[in-house]
Parts: structure tokens; C-alpha cells; sequence
């Protein structure tokens, strides 16, 4: 069965949520830690949460929300945004992440990600993977880099890596349909990857279509936020 994970994207203490990743898109909607319990309270145990302050400033910024969802729910929280040092990842950690995200320091320092993919083990550390036309986009998704994703994605399974989260840039947002084809792509050459998928969704029938497809877990919060995904009728086909 699919993992569900539905997301909390923050700006400015915000919950909001953007299109293709463009900060001038911002749309708003309320408290991160409201929305986290109302989650929670529709039966969600899982949660991805981005710090877009700090994947903009290239530092963590919201650590105290995290704190904040992290003891008054039970929630399991995976995190990311501007976890560029040693620093970032251990307040992370410490503010009670259960997984952390890493994505930009994979590209722009690669012995970096390695140590922390052995200190913190495959099970607590995430690979961002955010492409945008076959390349890896970093730094909240302002700069693309000239790295391939396949050569990306084989470089770090083959070092251990086992939780992959993939966004294709194009659809995030958008409530235009998952790319489900490059999901089915990524799992048919590394069987072995957890992988996340994020990016489209818009509906109950996108989320079968990737389970349909063998896709071990999605991200999703647009289509939450606009209703168009009711959240009863998923957990129950779920």
C-alpha cells in the first residue's frame, strides 16, 4: 500500500504553498501547527515539512515550528530546507525530525552527504532529488545544476542511499497530474529505493494511479489545501 504524506511547506510561519516553485506564487494557508493536528486528527502518521525560508537563505530558519509539530503531535516528521551543515542537520535532528532531507549538499558537497548518510544511517536520512528537464535543481530550486539524475540517483543508491524523495519541478503545484512515468522509471532501475514521489497532485484518482504503478509513497498538500482531495474518502481507500 502507498505511504501517504501529506505536506506543510513555511514561509514566514506560514503554511503555504507554491507553484513550480516560484516564491512570487505564495499562496497562504494559516498555521503550520494547526494544519499538522488537523492532519493528524484525519489519521495521518506521516508528515513532510519544508523550510522554504531556509532553502531560500541556505540555513535553517523555522527550526521552532518543527519543535513545535513535533511535540504536540505524534507525528513523524520527516524535514528539509536549508540543512546545509553539520549544524542544520543536528537541530534538526534534535528539534525532533525523525528523517531529515538533504538535496543541495549532495550536489555541492558530496563527501558531506556520505558522512551524514553514515552517521545518521539510511533509515534517517532522505535524498532530495528535485529535477527539473533530467537535471538536479538546488537552493529551494533557484539554481539548476549539470548534474543528471540518473547519474545522480546511481552515484548515492550505490553509496547506501535507500529513501529517494523525487519532485519534478514542472508539476509541482500545479494539480496537473503526478509524473508517473519518471516515478515508474526511477523504481524499475533501483528496485531497491523507497521512493517518495511529489509533485501534480491533484486528486484520490493520482494517488491510485502511483500506487498502481508500485510507487512506495507520495507527497502531496496543494490538492488538500484547494479540496480537492477529501480527506475521509482517502483513508478509507487507503
Amino acid at each position: 500500500m502507498i505511504e501517504l504524506i501529506p505536506a506543510i511547506d513555511i514561509i514566514e510561519g506560514k503554511c503555504v504553498r507554491l507553484t513550480k516553485g516560484d516564491y512570487q506564487t505564495k499562496q497562504e494557508y494559516g498555521d503550520p501547527l494547526d494544519m499538522a493536528m488537523m492532519l493528524e486528527d484525519h489519521g495521518f502518521t506521516r508528515l513532510h515539512v519544508v523550510d522554504l525560508d531556509g532553502a531560500k537563505s541556505r540555513h535553517v530558519v523555522n527550526i521552532g515550528i518543527l519543535r513545535s509539530i513535533t511535540s504536540r503531535t505524534s507525528l513523524t516528521v520527516d524535514f528539509g530546507g536549508g540543512v546545509k551543515t553539520d549544524d542544520d542537520l543536528h537541530r534538526s535532528l534534535d528539534a525532533g525530525a525523525a528523517m531529515v532531507t538533504a538535496g543541495s549538499i549532495a550536489i555541492t558537497h558530496p563527501d558531506t552527504y556520505l558522512r551524514w548518510l553514515e552517521e545518521c544511517g539510511p533509515e534517517r536520512l532522505i535524498l532530495g532529488a528535485d529535477v527539473r528537464e533530467g537535471r538536479v535543481s538546488i537552493n529551494g530550486w533557484k539554481e539548476d545544476s549539470d548534474t543528471l539524475l540518473t547519474d545522480y540517483l546511481t552515484r548515492y543508491m550505490e553509496a547506501g542511499t535507500r529513501n529517494v524523495l523525487c519532485t519534478e519541478i514542472s508539476k509541482d503545484g500545479t494539480l496537473a497530474g503526478p509524473a508517473t512515468d519518471l516515478y515508474r522509471d526511477i523504481m524499475q532501475r533501483y528496485p531497491q529505493c523507497h521512493l517518495i514521489a511529489s509533485g501534480g497532485v491533484s486528486s484520490i484518482d493520482d494517488i491510485v494511479e502511483l500506487h498502481e504503478a508500485g510507487i512506495p509513497a507520495v507527497v502531496f498538500g496543494k490538492a488538500i489545501y484547494e479540496g480537492r482531495i477529501d480527506l475521509r474518502q482517502l483513508m478509507e481507500r487507503f
